[in-house]
């Protein structure tokens, strides 16, 4: 039977072993879908040994980048933003060569692109990990401007500290890609003015679990439109499962 899985820790916010099981079960295909919590991304060796089966692997926080050095090649997307979330499993003759790729540039840009407005030509991505490459990457093929928030101050990126009503008022397409607001720790939330936010604005968290976190309810009682990570998770997972069968 194919295995595929998903790697990351924790995992316990995590839907895609249910829309896998879902998928295989409404399709009758013969495979099935686990999660792989890693504790270090050194085990990743290890599990690639164990688990013979493996087809293909999705990976989340916080492997994105740090499993690159473990692959054997990237397709040209995961290359140009230097993050993956897809690992196929291509074996022949003896030999295992694992292809990383990125199927959330797929699943972000389809779910955003549903509820941008002409006035929505500048943004805030708020954090910098392995999520936000492909969030960046998407804005450039939109050509919607972009400025990087960190904790720490950087190349062409500013802290929390330096945002303030006036920016936020220019700037309505707010991304979040931290875990901030993730289950279990559903009360954390990105520190900026969310007195400054309005109707203009609109608040995407890549965040899908719970439905609604503390940084969407904080834009929608100021009127904002608000758009979780949901359908960005089910796009990027078909996304996956096409490459896995190609």
């Amino acid at each position: 039977m194919r295995q595929f899985g998903l790697i990351g820790y924790p995992l316990g916010h995590s839907f895609s072993a249910s829309f896998f099981a879902k998928k295989f079960k409404e399709e009758g295909i013969d495979a099935k879908y686990r999660n792989f919590p890693l504790e270090g991304i050194a085990d990743f060796k290890a599990l690639v040994k164990k688990e013979k089966d493996l087809v293909g692997l999705n990976v989340t926080v916080p492997y994105k980048q740090v499993i690159i050095p473990y692959l054997n090649s990237l397709s040209h997307t995961a290359e140009a933003i230097k993050a993956v979330n897809t690992i196929s499993f291509k074996r022949s003759g003896g030999r295992l060569e694992l292809v990383g790729d990125n199927t959330d540039v797929i699943g972000f840009r389809r779910s955003l692109e549903q509820y941008l407005k002409p006035h929505h030509c500048s943004a805030l991505v708020l954090g910098t990990g392995g999520s936000s490459k492909a969030v960046l990457h998407v804005l450039d093929l939109l050509a919607i401007t972009y400025t990087r928030v960190s904790r720490s101050a950087g190349d062409k990126q500013i802290t929390y500290g330096d945002l303030n009503d006036e920016l936020l008022s220019k700037t309505t397409l707010i991304i979040n890609t931290t875990p901030l607001g993730m289950y279990p720790g559903v009360e954390t939330f990105p520190h900026i003015p969310y007195e400054a936010l309005s109707p203009n604005h609109l608040l995407f968290d890549l965040v899908y679990n719970p439905e609604k976190t503390e940084f969407l309810s904080r834009g929608e009682k100021q009127g904002s439109e608000i758009v979780n990570g949901h359908d960005m998770l089910i796009y990027q997972a078909e996304a996956s499962w096409k490459i896995w069968n190609a």
